[in-house]
C-alpha cells in the first residue's frame, strides 16, 4: 500500500485483472560516453545497487501534467528531474536518488560506511555525526549521501546541473531504519526502504525514471545501465497446511480458490501435497513471512465478511473477571463525567525527558526511556500525567476554547527494581463554570468545582468521603490544594497549578488539576451498601460563630466535632468565612451549622444545649476558638 503497483497488485488478486505496467520497451542508450565507477564495499547493507548516466539535461520546471500528478497525492513540485524521482518512487515504490555527476569526485561511486564520529552535512544543512553502521553513498573523497535516508549539500541536483548519475538500489531495510532513527530523520525514501522494497525492481524503476528524465529534461542516456547484484535474493518458502487454512479462517475454503488467490499474490504454490504446500513468497512481500502472514493473505481476498458467523459461539476456556472490574468502573464514570459535560482526552504515553524538570518529586532514575526513540519529543514514558495534558489544554486555548473540562484515564510508568505500571485518572479544569446569560452572570471556575467532582466520583465507585482524611499540600506542582487519604495513602491530590508551570506551556488563566490513583481509590471502595430507615424524629439546627487563627483548617473542626458529639452530629456546614478588621490580625471567623439529630427521640433543649457546650469547650480547648453565639 506505499505505491500505486503496490495498489494494483492487490486489485489484481481481488477483481481478477491484469496489471498494465508503465512501458519501458523503447529504453535505449544514446552512447556510452560518460564513464562512472561503482564499487559497493558492504553488500549485506546494499545488496543490490543500480544506476546510469544522463548527460546535458535542463534542470526546470516539470511538465504541466507531471506537477497536477505529484500535486494530487500532496507533494509540492520541485523540478523536473527531482520531480520525476518522486513520480516513479509513488508509483513503484522504489526510492531513487540523482546526483549531479559534475560534483562526484573523480566519477566514482562508492557504497560504504564511514568512521564512527565523521560529519557529514545533509540537505537541511545541518552537520550530522555518522555511526559506524551509516551507509554513505561516496566519490573518492567523501560522503555524497546517506544511503536510503538523505541526500547531501554539495552533490544534489541545482539549477545549474548539466549531468546526473541516478541511483536506484535496494538497501537492508534494519539498516536504514537504524540511520534514521538514529538522526531522526523522516522521508519518503526511508519510509519505503523500511519497509522493505523489491530487489527484483531497480532496473525497471531505473529504466523508467531514466526515460522519464530524458522527456522532460531534454536529455540523453550516456552510460550503460550499472547494476551491481552479486548474490540473487531469494524469495521466501513457507510450509502451509491445507487444515491450519480452514482452521484459522474459521471456514474450509475451495483448494482451487486458495491457488487462484496466491497465484494472483504473485505467491507460488509448490511440493503440493494431500496435507498442505510450500508457498514461495517474492521478496517485495517482507511482511508474508509465516503461515500465519500467507493465512491472513488468503482471508483478506477472500474477504473478512464472506466468513459466516455460526449460530453458536463457545470458548476453550472460562476465564473469571474480578467483581471490582476497573474496565466497568471506567466506563460507568466516564458516562457520568461525560453526562456533567466534561471532554475525555487520550494522551501519548511518550513525552519530553525536559519534563522532568518542572516536578521536582519525579525522580530522573525512575524514568523509562526508550531506546529507539522518534524523536526528542517522544524519547521517554510518562511519570506524571500532568504534562500531557497541560499539552491538550493549551492546544485548546490557542484555538479559543476557553472553558476547560478534560478527564483522562491513562497510565505513569516508573523504573524502580522492575517496572511499574500505575493507573490515574486525572481531571483539567479552567475558565467559566457556565456561560453568562440573562438569568446569571459568568462565574470563574474555582478550587471547589474540581474537588466536588472528584468527591463525586468517589462517592460514584463506594468510596465514602468521611473514610477520607484530608491534608494541605504545597510543592512544585500546586500552588495551592489538599490531598485524600485513606487509611495513610494518598488517593488524590486536588489543586490549582503553579504559575511556573503553566508559563512553561504559555498557558496564562489558572489551572486546576485533580490526580486520582485510580486502582488504589477502587481497592478502598466499598460495595456493602446499608439501608436504614429515615428517622421519625426531626434534626435541630444551630449555628456558631468561631474566630480562630488562620492556621486552623475547617478539617481540623470537623475532626473534633465528630469526635466529641459522635452519637448526635450529624451534619456541619461553613456558610460564611470572614476576614478583615473587625477580628484580629492572624484570625479568621467561620459560621457553622451544626444539624444533630436521635434516632430513638426527640431531642429535648437540655439534651441540644448539652451538646452544644460540649463542642464549644472542645474549640475552645483544643483549637483556642473564641465563640460568638
Amino acid at each position: 500500500a506505499t505505491s500505486h503497483l503496490g495498489v494494483a497488485r492487490d486489485i489484481k488478486a481481488a477483481k481478477h485483472r491484469e496489471i498494465k505496467w508503465p512501458n519501458v520497451d523503447n529504453f535505449k542508450i544514446d552512447s556510452t560516453e560518460t564513464p562512472i565507477e561503482v564499487r559497493v564495499e558492504n553488500p549485506e547493507a546494499c545488496p543490490r545497487y543500480s544506476g546510469i548516466c544522463i548527460s546535458d539535461v535542463e534542470v526546470k520546471d516539470s511538465p504541466e501534467w507531471l506537477q497536477t500528478r505529484l500535486r494530487s497525492i500532496g507533494l509540492t513540485p520541485i523540478n523536473n528531474i527531482v520531480d520525476v524521482t518522486n513520480f516513479v518512487l509513488h508509483e513503484t515504490g522504489q526510492p531513487m536518488h540523482a546526483f549531479d555527476y559534475d560534483q562526484i569526485g573523480g566519477h566514482q561511486v562508492i557504497v560504504k560506511t564511514l568512521p564512527k564520529g565523521a560529519t557529514f552535512v545533509t540537505l537541511d544543512e545541518k552537520e550530522r555525526k555518522l555511526t559506524e553502521n551509516d551507509l554513505m553513498i561516496c566519490d573518492d573523497k567523501e560522503g555524497m549521501c546517506i544511503a536510503g535516508v538523505f541526500g547531501g549539500m554539495k552533490s544534489g541536483v541545482s539549477d545549474s546541473t548539466k549531468n546526473i548519475f541516478l541511483e536506484v538500489a535496494y538497501f537492508s531495510a534494519s539498516n536504514v531504519r537504524k540511520t534514521a532513527m538514529h538522526h531522526g530523520l523522516k522521508t519518503d525514501a526511508s519510509f519505503h526502504y523500511e519497509r522493505g522494497t523489491d530487489p527484483y525492481l531497480t532496473v525497471y524503476a531505473l529504466k523508467r525514471a531514466s526515460m522519464l528524465i530524458a522527456e522532460v529534461s531534454g536529455g540523453k542516456l550516456t552510460s550503460d545501465i550499472i547494476d551491481i547484484y552479486p548474490e540473487k535474493i531469494e524469495p521466501f518458502k513457507v510450509n502451509v497446511t491445507w487444515s491450519h487454512i480452514h482452521r484459522l479462517i474459521g471456514k474450509e475454503l475451495d483448494p482451487a480458490e486458495i491457488r487462484e488467490i496466491l497465484t494472483n499474490l504473485d505467491i507460488t504454490l509448490t511440493e503440493e501435497t494431500d496435507e498442505g504446500f510450500v508457498a514461495v513468497v517474492p521478496p517485495y512481500r517482507s511482511d508474508v513471512q509465516r503461515e500465519a502472514d500467507v493465512i491472513e493473505e488468503i482471508l483478506r481476498i477472500h474477504g473478512f465478511n464472506n466468513v459466516e458467523l455460526p449460530n453458536t459461539l463457545g470458548a476453550s476456556y472460562l476465564a473469571e473477571f474480578p467483581e471490582n472490574d476497573p474496565n466497568k468502573w471506567q466506563s460507568k464514570i466516564s458516562q457520568i463525567l461525560a453526562g456533567k459535560g466534561w471532554y475525555e482526552i487520550m494522551t501519548n504515553s511518550l513525552t519530553k525527558e525536559s519534563y522532568l524538570e518542572l516536578d521536582k518529586s519525579l525522580e530522573p532514575d525512575q524514568t523509562v526511556h526508550i531506546i529507539n526513540k522518534l524523536s526528542e519529543d517522544l524519547g521517554v514514558l510518562k511519570q506524571s500525567m500532568l504534562f500531557t495534558g497541560l499539552e491538550s489544554v493549551a492546544h485548546n486555548l490557542n484555538r479559543k476554547q476557553e472553558n476547560i473540562r478534560f478527564f483522562e484515564f491513562g497510565r505513569t510508568y516508573q523504573k524502580t527494581d522492575g517496572y511499574q505500571e500505575d493507573s490515574h485518572l486525572t481531571l483539567l479544569m479552567s475558565g467559566k463554570t457556565h456561560s453568562a446569560n440573562w438569568r446569571h452572570l459568568a462565574q470563574d471556575t474555582t478550587f471547589f468545582d474540581i474537588s466536588s467532582t472528584v468527591l463525586a466520583v468517589m462517592d460514584s465507585v463506594g468510596v465514602s468521603t468521611s473514610s477520607l482524611s484530608k491534608k494541605i499540600i504545597k510543592d512544585t506542582v500546586f500552588a495551592e490544594g489538599i490531598q485524600l487519604e485513606h487509611n495513610g495513602r494518598v488517593v488524590a491530590k486536588i489543586g490549582e497549578i503553579n504559575k511556573s508551570i503553566t508559563k512553561h506551556f504559555e498557558i496564562k488563566s489558572k489551572i486546576f488539576y485533580a490526580d486520582v490513583a485510580w486502582n488504589l481509590l477502587l481497592n478502598s471502595t466499598n460495595h456493602n451498601i446499608v439501608f436504614e430507615e429515615i428517622s421519625k424524629f426531626p434534626p435541630v439546627k444551630r449555628d456558631l460563630s468561631l474566630v480562630i487563627d488562620k492556621s486552623v483548617s475547617f478539617n481540623q473542626i470537623e475532626a473534633i466535632a465528630k469526635k466529641v458529639e459522635p452519637r448526635l452530629l450529624r451534619e456541619l456546614q461553613a456558610f460564611d468565612v470572614y476576614e478583615g478588621d473587625r477580628i484580629e490580625k492572624g484570625k479568621k471567623a467561620y459560621a457553622i451549622t451544626f444539624i444533630l439529630q436521635d434516632r430513638d427521640k426527640t431531642l429535648t433543649e437540655k439534651i441540644i444545649d448539652k451538646s452544644m457546650n460540649k463542642l464549644m469547650k472542645a474549640f475552645e480547648e483544643q483549637i483556642g476558638a473564641l465563640i460568638r453565639q
